[in-house]
């Protein structure tokens, strides 16, 4: 707004109003500045900026589809495992609720890799987890016919005319391959055969044999069931094909509440523990959480049907139930010593470092011979107590220690004192 007083000869402009002050002086005037010069810039200004967030938005929703539809692939499952079913080729107890009742239902998608499909869905009004293996190249919209194709490669074995005590045979040799050669083996075949047993007429047809073979090609599946006499790993609940599903654990995460990535990048530290503090249950239930998950890991240290290591200590891996019972969440985690002794032999190596499998079990490497050992030094499954001469856990413990001492007031001597 600008005032000003003009003179005797000076004329009024438009949209100026002046007030007249005396007789003989003049008047003072005021009046607004046009700013319609200045519209057209602000103008394209706004729009400028209208349009890049239209494009950074439209940006984000894109990659967030993207990454949603290579991630969760459920419906392409879903196809290849009713296709087959409808053809007598495979068989499985859930095959009948999935592919004609519709009472397994897939809902949210869990997934963190393509090849491993994990949904949360409903089973007959239960909450369950499905999973199931999906190709990294198999498009079901682009060519219909690669669901054939995927059948004579996924499930080619048996073939027909196998007889039982053959079929027997091929299970065995396939658990010691991965198991290592465990007296107790026998007893697996038989409940393995069980469970393939789908209608339970005392035979196992080429459709069932087919379905639990394909399972077990599977690493979690073999474990699950190599665990199952535990009471920390998940229950498995039915198959059909090399779908299966277990129960839903409550609470997939070791203690707290799993903050969004967003909320880890911008909070410091401090918070994550105050937040964790919030959410996590009472110290007694933390304790019982913490006691099962070193029973388990003294379990599959020395297991009935062999060793296993836990290869990537992470309590975001594990969980408990209503109860507080400790629950593994992903046993794709955890290998067995066949698999690990597989993985180093033969391997060219120039440090320890070369010889990692997974993220934690790590063995020595020769230099001279530049090969690695096959004996596993530092897997984080070994048993975390006192008397063991090397610690072979310590990331393991200090996730335990750390997830167990959340309020900080609680000092324990030994090796779990606070650090």
């Amino acid at each position: 707004m600008d005032f000003f007083l003009p003179s005797q000869k000076e004329e009024y402009r438009p949209g100026q109003c002046c007030v007249k002050l005396h007789e003989a002086g003049g008047a003072f005037c005021f009046g607004f500045t046009s700013h319609k010069s200045r519209l057209p810039g602000i103008k394209v200004k706004y729009l400028f900026l209208a349009w890049l967030g239209i494009f950074v938005g439209s940006w984000v929703m894109y990659v967030h589809y993207s990454s949603y539809s290579e991630l969760c692939r459920g419906h392409v499952c879903r196809v290849i495992i009713c296709d087959q079913y409808k053809k007598g080729i495979i068989s499985g107890s859930a095959c009948k609720d999935l592919c004609e009742d519709h009472a397994l239902v897939f809902q949210q998608c869990l997934s963190s890799s393509p090849t491993h499909q994990v949904y949360r869905g409903i089973w007959r009004d239960h909450e369950v987890i499905i999973k199931c293996g999906v190709e990294e190249s198999f498009k079901v919209e682009s060519n219909p016919e690669t669901v054939s194709q995927r059948e004579l490669v996924l499930f080619d074995k048996p073939t027909r005319g196998t007889s039982m005590d053959e079929f027997k045979e091929m299970l065995l040799a396939f658990l010691k391959a991965n198991l290592g050669d465990q007296t107790s083996l026998s007893s697996l075949v038989g409940q393995i055969l069980t469970m393939a047993d789908v209608n339970e007429d005392g035979k196992v047809s080429l459709a069932e044999a087919k379905s639990i073979w394909a399972l077990l090609q599977l690493n979690e599946f073999l474990l699950m069931l190599s665990l199952h006499e535990k009471e920390h790993t998940a229950r498995l609940l039915g198959h059909c094909g090399d779908l299966y599903v277990t129960e839903k654990i409550p609470h997939d995460t070791l203690y707290g509440t799993q903050m969004p990535s967003f909320l880890q990048t911008f909070l410091p530290s401090p918070m994550h523990r105050v937040i964790h503090q919030w959410f996590s249950p009472a110290w007694p239930r933390r304790a019982k959480i913490a006691i099962g998950l070193l029973e388990f890991v003294e379990e599959i240290f020395h297991g009935t049907y062999g060793s296993f290591f836990i290869c990537e200590a992470n309590f975001k891996n594990v969980g408990y139930n209503e109860k507080y019972d400790f629950k593994v969440v992903d046993l794709r985690k955890v290998a067995t010593e066949m698999t690990i002794k597989g993985f180093l032999k033969g391997r060219h190596c120039e440090q320890n470092s070369d010889c990692t499998f997974g993220k934690d079990c790590t063995a020595s490497c020769d230099k001279l011979m530049k090969q690695c050992k096959n004996d596993v030094i530092q897997p984080n499954g070994s048993p975390p107590f006192p008397g063991v001469e090397q610690s072979q856990d310590f990331a393991l413990e200090k996730n335990i220690q750390h997830q167990i001492f959340l309020n900080g007031d609680i000092d324990v001597p030994g090796r779990w004192a606070k650090s």
